[in-house]
């Protein structure tokens, strides 16, 4: 039996990717094969020597020790796209509260709860709407930086609400490409994005060179009275450079899902309580494919969507299959082949993938690997770890 352990509540649909008769699912299992969690912040000293795995049912991954992982082996996936069309429809309605003044005027209604009379209302409700008026979308332009997931459905969105929509994504990756409307202006750099765009959306992971990417020197470059949403992650945004661009009226409005002390009451901030992928569907997305990603993993060995290990596929053969992580350093699938050749075995299939430091092995073979077998590539100095598997059965 594979055992998960869950650190948040996961959707169910998730969980019933799991099947009984092969997997543990709970709270609180000892010496898990898996985790499975959203938005708990793991702790290395919650990792056990057992761990293979981690999922997060979500994009973002600070709240998984990713470095320490990798050191010991432990795969770390997340759920790319499984959220976007919720954060998508999310900064739709960000650009239309930042367009109307939707939030002040349904307020202003709300405070005319004691009037009874139809005719007196009507008449507050006429004389005070001009304070309310606002602008449309159509015809302005809209600056997505990241073209990914999310990006590119924002920006199919915006023109399908008419405006002129401009990209930037120095990393797009050919899938995130194809998937990109031909109408949206690819731009060089983000200085030329900013200066031409009445909106601007940022849609970029936190990475140590995202975070502070829009600064004092961003702002230079915005076109006055522009309006920035950040759906991201907070850190992207300098935040004493956000409150000068307020302040001096380079920004008209700022509208995030990260709440910061001191602008939560700003006239010109709106704030959600990081509402990017609360949704029930969103939820649902995320805690299947993380499901998915567990599973495949832990029973063939294949890994899709990791944030530390190369993506590796290789289908099912005949025999037993061998997964080793090792140190990326030359002359490891040497020395590897040359045990099994002095111990006369013969490899059926195989593949090799690196990503940075570490390299992740698959070797199907066609004789049973033996405990001696085990032993002698787990002393190789630069292996992290060798697993077992034989179809679905849980390996030695």
């Amino acid at each position: 039996m594979y055992k998960i352990r869950l650190f948040n509540q996961i959707a169910l649909r998730g969980l019933q990717r799991f099947p009984r008769e092969r997997y543990e699912v709970g709270h609180d299992l000892p010496g898990p094969d898996g985790i499975l969690l959203r938005s708990h912040k793991l702790q290395p000293e919650e990792i056990d020597a057992r761990l293979r795995a981690v999922a997060r049912a979500g994009a973002g991954v600070n709240n998984v020790p990713v470095d320490y992982c990798t050191e010991h082996g432990i795969v770390v996936f997340n759920t790319p796209g499984a959220n976007a069309n919720s954060v998508k429809e999310l900064v739709l309605a960000a650009l239309l509260v930042s367009s109307r003044d939707l939030v002040g005027g349904i307020a202003f209604v709300s405070s005319l709860k004691d009037v009874g009379d139809q005719a007196r209302l009507d008449a507050l409700v006429e004389a005070e709407k001009k304070r309310f008026k606002g602008r449309e979308l159509f015809g302005k332009s809209l600056g997505v930086v990241g073209l990914g997931a999310i990006g590119s459905l924002v920006a199919r969105a915006a023109l399908d609400l008419g405006m002129e929509v401009l990209g930037h994504d120095p990393a797009i990756s050919v899938e995130a490409a194809w998937r990109l409307p031909s109408e949206v202006k690819r731009m060089e750099n983000l200085p030329s994005l900013f200066s031409q765009s009445d909106f601007v959306t940022l849609h970029v992971p936190l990475l140590p060179e995202t975070e502070g990417l829009v600064n004092r020197d961003s702002f230079r470059a915005f076109r006055r009275g522009a309006v920035l949403l950040n759906f991201a992650r907070e850190p992207i945004v300098d935040r004493r450079a956000l409150e000068a661009a307020l302040d001096d009226g380079t920004l008209a409005h700022y509208i995030a899902d990260f709440p910061v002390p001191g602008l939560t009451d700003h006239p010109r901030v709106r704030f959600t309580p990081h509402l990017g992928a609360s949704t029930e569907e969103a939820e649902e997305n995320c805690a299947v494919m993380a499901a998915n990603q567990l599973t495949s993993f832990l029973e063939t060995g294949n890994i899709a969507n990791s944030v530390n290990f190369p993506s590796v596929s290789l289908e099912l053969s005949e025999g037993y299959r061998l997964a080793v992580t090792n140190l990326n350093v030359p002359g490891m699938l040497g020395q590897m082949t040359s045990v099994l050749a002095r111990r006369g075995i013969n490899v059926v299939d195989m593949i090799n993938k690196s990503r940075g430091g570490v390299a992740y092995n698959l070797l199907d073979l066609q004789d049973v690997p033996t405990a001696g077998l085990i032993e002698e590539l787990s002393a190789i100095d630069t292996v992290i770890n060798v697993r077992v598997l034989n179809g679905l059965d849980n390996g030695a």
